[in-house]
């Protein structure tokens, strides 16, 4: 494969991880600046805390689909280590559901107590979008794995 062809896939994770990082910067400056209402600190702290938490394997599956996008560049594509990053991955998207579902609770406390409904929606959007990157890596880490021993047969027949 050309080296480069992966450029603009390169640029889009990069770009996933910008926004993150710019309002987690702002949100953390105006959460110092502005402390929460005494009467949700209990609630929205550990919801600010646990979004925090959510950023190491957030950037930890950024940096894997990088590595992986180097390694298709490389033409290592159906390569162990390719299957490796996809595993990462994989366990990136399901603590990210694990860690969101935890904070659930407090988001419905929130919900109740402001009288939004919409909030719980609102919620459960990051535990079902890291669930589906994660089920999503854990198929194409399947199909990799099943085209690494096809080829692996192949070349032992040839």
């Amino acid at each position: 494969m050309k080296k480069g062809t992966t450029i603009f896939l390169k640029l889009a994770v990069i770009l996933m991880g910008l926004p993150v990082l710019g309002l987690s910067l702002v949100g953390l400056i105006e959460l110092v600046r502005n402390p929460a209402n005494p009467d949700y600190a209990y609630m929205l702290y550990p919801i600010v805390i646990g979004i925090y938490i959510s950023w190491l394997p957030y950037y930890f599956a950024l940096y894997q689909a990088f590595r992986l996008l180097t390694f298709i560049d490389k033409g290592q594509a159906f390569s162990e280590l390719s299957v490796f990053a996809l595993k990462k991955i994989k366990y990136c998207g399901i603590i990210i559901s694990i860690l969101f579902m935890v904070l659930l609770p407090f988001v419905f406390m929130v919900a109740e107590k402001d009288d939004a409904p919409g909030l719980i929606i609102v919620g459960m959007l990051p535990v079902f979008t890291a669930m589906v990157v994660g089920v999503f890596a854990a198929v194409l880490e399947r199909l990799l794995r099943e085209a690494i021993d096809i080829k692996s047969l192949n070349d032992l027949t040839v």
